[in-house]
């Protein structure tokens, strides 16, 4: 403000000023291999990907940032002036959804961002063997990975599971695929097959559910009421044997 006052330029001055810089300001933009606006790009897991961000309608050098996601890239010096090249090798799962943004140095708010689209198959994971014991719960856990999403199809002895109203429930999210058994019974002894399918292909995993015999359980009212005799009666005998144990000592 001080600085205004010192030049003591007319009022139309200033604003002619304030909107020239606004429009040179607005006038620059970047673009991310010939894209000017935010943009997918599908790929696959050990493919490589080169990525060019330019800056447009520049007077000036102009240095350039690189994003992965939240965290800067780090570039040589050569390669952030004007133009700068990052290559992506070997692309991955966890790449995808990734947003890759070029910025410009000295207002960030001027930016282009391309996110990977990273095409790949099923990819299962999980126990595969559970010994449950009768009357109790089970809970066999799919964990799977694909884009695009996959379909997920329980199988019991290779053949569709058929789901019991109170009994069997599916709890299904993009990564994670639950099949939940209630009160198990001696029939529900087998092996339980998760099949994850895409357009890209399916996976498969197993699980062998073995039932187990109820272990029988003690009530605890006439365990603690043993214990409780058993305490008094060798209280009662060491008192009225008490004279015979001084005589002892």
């Amino acid at each position: 403000m001080a600085q205004t006052h010192s030049l003591a330029l007319p009022c139309g001055a200033s604003i002619l000023a304030i909107s020239f810089l606004a429009c040179a300001a607005t006038g620059l933009e970047l673009s991310i291999n010939n894209h000017a606006a935010d943009f997918p790009l599908s790929t696959k897991p050990g493919h490589s990907v080169s990525l060019s961000c330019l800056v447009h309608n520049s007077s000036q050098a102009e240095q350039l940032l690189w994003y992965r996601g939240d965290g800067q890239v780090g570039l040589k010096d050569g390669n952030k002036v004007n133009i700068s090249n990052i290559c992506i090798y070997p692309v991955n799962e966890s790449d995808n959804g990734v947003a890759f943004t070029c910025k410009l140095a000295r207002d960030k708010s001027v930016q282009v961002s391309v996110i990977l689209d990273v095409e790949f198959p099923p990819q299962l994971s999980g126990e595969e063997t559970l010994q449950i014991e009768e009357e109790k719960d089970a809970t066999l856990t799919c964990n799977s990975k694909s884009n695009p999403q996959a379909q997920t199809t329980w199988y019991k002895d290779n053949k569709t599971l058929i789901l019991q109203q109170g009994r069997h429930e599916l709890y299904q999210t993009s990564e994670v695929f639950q099949l939940s058994i209630r009160k198990i019974q001696k029939s529900d002894n087998g092996t339980y097959t998760c099949v994850v399918e895409s357009s890209l292909g399916k996976g498969t995993k197993d699980f062998h559910l073995i039932v187990e015999d109820k272990k029988p359980v003690f009530p605890k009212e006439a365990v603690i009421a043993a214990i409780v005799v058993v305490t008094v009666t060798l209280f009662f005998g060491i008192v009225a044997r008490k004279d015979k144990l001084f005589k002892v000592w």
